[in-house]
């Protein structure tokens, strides 16, 4: 489906915020704690880390998320759901092809990191897993998929930022696979999907009108907040557990010390879950709460 309404131009004095907002800076956290988290896991186990491999690996991984986030402006611009988003690159431009090929351009200087590494270390299982986080990514808005109308965002989020992206990281500086780090992986799947999650509140109209089926157009706002209640809880009871089971060191208790976070978060989506102007900022206390809650248990992996 396909809305047509005009969009209305922003005023002036507000662009260079349009901007900022469409950048998107905070969600680049998105690519920082699950390469460092994979990569803490790998010191954990030999207590070494190949810094030139982070270092290309989290720069590589930032121009994936660049490429995802200017995709799906544009795959967005398409269907009309973004009739109302002033800060999409596209409406801002004007020029969706543009956007369109920068995107892919970014996509390849970040493949490209990928494939140094690759080329490094002479074994391209990295590579193969990062292609497949990529498709999977693109599933999410692009044609002909479009799983994210579908609701099916969240699942996707889960394994690409989780186990798929995590894996990738620690396998780069071991060149094998962990089954603990797999496990572990999980936590940081919930919480980059909960900011996936976070994101629908605000924009229920829209989803509906466009015929995207988010988790919270299915659920609606009252039973998606108490949704949001057990996934911030399960990051801490998973941790908990792998910490008990020895997935973890005790040292990644530290987590629990980001709960003041969390609790702003559930606090907040509670309370305003079904009023879009005031829960649309959530997204970016999910954020806060996945980079602190991250950057804790990688912290308690590093110092053991």
């Amino acid at each position: 489906m396909t809305i047509t309404n005009p969009i209305t131009p922003p005023k002036a004095d507000t662009k260079q915020k349009l901007w900022l907002a469409a950048i998107k800076p905070p969600m680049y956290t998105v690519a920082v704690i699950p390469i460092s988290f994979g990569t803490a896991l790998a010191y954990f186990s030999t207590g070494t880390v190949n810094f030139s491999i982070y270092i290309t690996f989290l720069l590589s991984a930032i121009a994936i998320i660049a490429w995802l986030n200017l995709t799906n402006d544009v795959f967005d611009a398409d269907t009309g759901i973004d009739v109302n988003k002033h800060h999409s690159v596209v409406n801002l431009t004007g020029n969706k092809a543009l956007v369109f090929w920068i995107a892919n351009i970014i996509l390849i200087l970040g493949l490209g990191g990928i494939f140094l590494i690759n080329w490094w270390q002479q074994d391209w299982t990295v590579l193969w897993l990062i292609l497949v986080s990529c498709f999977l990514g693109y599933t999410y808005q692009g044609p002909p998929f479009r799983l994210g109308y579908q609701g099916l965002g969240e699942i996707i989020c889960f394994f690409t930022f989780g186990p798929m992206a995590i894996a990738s990281a620690y396998y780069s500086q071991n060149q094998s696979f962990s089954f603990n780090s797999i496990i572990a992986s999980t936590i940081i799947g919930i919480s980059t999907s909960i900011i996936l999650f976070c994101s629908h509140f605000h924009q229920v109209q829209d989803d509906t009108n466009a015929g995207k089926k988010s988790p919270i157009v299915r659920l609606g706002t009252k039973t998606g907040a108490n949704v949001l209640i057990i996934s911030v809880f399960l990051v801490y009871i998973l941790s908990t557990i792998f910490v008990l089971t020895g997935q973890l060191p005790q040292q990644c208790l530290l987590v629990w010390f980001s709960f003041p976070v969390a609790y702003q978060l559930i606090n907040h989506v509670n309370k305003y879950h079904a009023q879009p102007e005031k829960i649309k900022n959530s997204k970016f206390i999910a954020v806060n709460f996945h980079f602190i809650s991250g950057l804790l248990l990688c912290l308690g992996l590093c110092f053991v």
